[in-house]
């Protein structure tokens, strides 16, 4: 276990992140989430990552009360991630131990975060697969790293 006290974000961190911008539809991100089976993409402008969008944003437009009109199925698909993701979100930088990432995806019920560098481009992302697959090899023995 103290192997995994001291292993990073920057280990663990999946480096081939898929992102989208913020013009892309709501009817391309179901492909996306449906293909890839990520439960997040950074969204990109230019370098920047400017939000994050995830299959619960892409699902809050599906949520319906008394005081919401329902819009037509292909009028919600025509929305862009522009519309629906969140520009205020939680990241971490490489150097950030994994015992920090584990306690902000259960404090904050998050599946993924963006992991960030220095000049706040993105690195990668680190999901709970990342961080089980950690615990199995700190603790196990198992194989070194990869990503």
């Amino acid at each position: 276990m103290h192997k995994f006290l001291e292993a990073t974000a920057g280990q663990y961190m999946t480096r081939a992140v898929q992102t989208v911008t913020r013009d892309t539809t709501m009817r391309e991100l179901e492909r996306m989430f449906d293909d890839a089976g990520f439960n997040a993409f950074p969204v990109r402008e230019n370098d920047d990552v400017v939000g994050i969008v995830t299959k619960f944003d892409f699902l809050k437009c599906f949520a319906f009360t008394p005081s919401r009109i329902v819009p037509g199925y292909d009028e919600l698909l025509s929305r862009t991630a522009a519309d629906v993701m969140t520009p205020e979100f939680i990241y971490v930088d490489p150097a950030t131990r994994l015992t920090r990432v584990l306690q902000l995806m259960v404090d904050h019920r998050m599946k993924s975060i963006p992991v960030l560098d220095a000049g706040q481009r993105l690195a990668g992302i680190i999901a709970r697969e990342d961080v089980m697959r950690a615990l199995q090899r700190c603790t196990d023995g198992r194989a070194s790293p990869t990503g």
